[in-house]
C-alpha cells in the first residue's frame, strides 16, 4: 500500500485542516488519473522510515534531506508558497531567536554563544543559522557549544529555560505557534532573520516515473486552485504553488561548514 504524509508543520490544532487539504489533493490527483492515491494520511511516524520507503506516495521533506540523505529516493513535485511573514514566493527563511533580556541586536555579535538546533539535518534550523555565522568563524567554529532539540518547539523551550541562547526557528513554524501556541513564545525575542532559501517541497519518490509525476504536478496547481479548499489553505498558510527544479535546491543549500561540525564533540550530523 503507498504512503502519504505531511508531517513538517503537522501540529495538533492543524490537522484537522492538514486531512483535509489532502483530502482536496487526493481527488484531484485521481481527477488527473494518477492512480493507487492513499484515502488517507500518516501521521506521527518516523521520518527516515517514511521518506525512504519506496512505496512513499507523497510527503513534504526539508530541502536539506531533498538534497543530501534522499536525493537518490525522493524526487520534488512542487514547492508551496507560504503565506507567513518572513516567506517570500516559494523561499522561505528562520527567525533568529533569543531570549528576550538578550543585550544583543546581531547573532554576529554573539560568538562564544550556546546554540540550539532542532536537528542536525534541518535547514530551517541548522543550515540556515550556521551559513548565517559561517564567514564569521574562520578556521574555528562560531558557536561556543550546539545543543539539539529534537523540534523548533524544544528549542524554544531551551532558550525559555536558559538552556541555550540562540535558535533559528522556521517562519512557518514560528508562525503557527504564534497562532496557536503564543505561550511558547513568552519571554523569546527575534533578532533577526536567515537568508532565504527554497521552501520545503512536496516529494515523491524517483520509482514513480516522469508520467505519474507530470499528472501529480497538474493535480497540485489544481487543488491549490480549487476555492472549496480556499478556507484550509487560509487555515495551513498555504499561498499557492511554484515549480522549483531540484537543481534550485542543490545550489541553493551548501552546508560548506559540515567539517567543523565533525570535530565538535558527541557531534552526530551527516557524513
Amino acid at each position: 500500500m503507498l504512503a502519504a504524509s505531511l508531517p513538517m508543520y503537522d501540529m495538533h490544532e492543524t490537522r484537522k485542516a492538514t486531512n483535509a487539504f489532502w483530502q482536496g489533493v487526493a481527488w484531484h490527483m485521481r481527477h488527473e488519473g494518477v492512480e493507487d492515491v492513499p484515502g488517507a494520511l500518516l501521521h506521527d511516524v518516523d521520518l527516515h522510515r517514511l521518506w525512504s520507503d519506496p512505496n512513499l506516495f507523497f510527503s513534504q521533506c526539508c530541502g536539506f534531506d531533498v538534497v543530501h540523505r534522499y536525493k537518490d529516493q525522493l524526487r520534488v513535485i512542487g514547492t508551496p508558497c507560504f503565506a507567513a511573514a518572513g516567506c517570500g514566493g516559494s523561499d522561505y527563511a528562520s527567525f533568529v531567536v533569543v531570549a528576550e533580556s538578550c543585550p544583543f541586536d546581531d547573532v554576529l555579535d554573539m560568538p562564544g554563544a550556546i546554540a540550539v538546533i532542532n536537528g542536525p539535518e534541518s535547514q530551517s534550523g541548522m543550515n540556515a543559522l550556521f551559513t548565517l555565522v559561517a564567514p564569521q568563524g574562520g578556521d574555528d567554529l562560531f558557536f561556543s557549544e550546539i545543543k539539539i532539540s529534537g523540534s523548533h518547539a524544544g528549542s524554544l523551550s531551551m532558550i525559555q529555560q536558559n538552556l541555550a541562547q540562540v535558535a533559528a526557528i522556521d517562519c512557518m513554524t514560528y508562525s503557527l505557534i504564534e497562532r496557536h501556541r503564543p505561550e511558547t513564545l513568552a519571554g523569546t525575542r527575534r533578532l533577526g532573520a536567515t537568508y532565504p532559501a527554497p521552501a520545503p517541497p512536496y516529494v515523491t519518490q524517483v520509482s514513480g516515473g516522469p508520467e505519474r509525476l507530470a499528472r501529480m504536478r497538474a493535480a497540485l496547481a489544481e487543488a491549490f486552485a480549487d476555492a472549496n479548499l480556499r478556507d484550509v489553505r487560509g487555515d495551513l498558510l498555504l499561498g499557492g504553488i511554484e515549480w522549483v527544479p531540484q537543481t534550485t535546491y542543490e545550489e541553493a543549500i551548501d552546508p560548506a561548514w559540515f567539517g567543523k561540525l565533525s570535530r565538535v564533540e558527541g557531534w552526530h550530523g551527516v557524513a
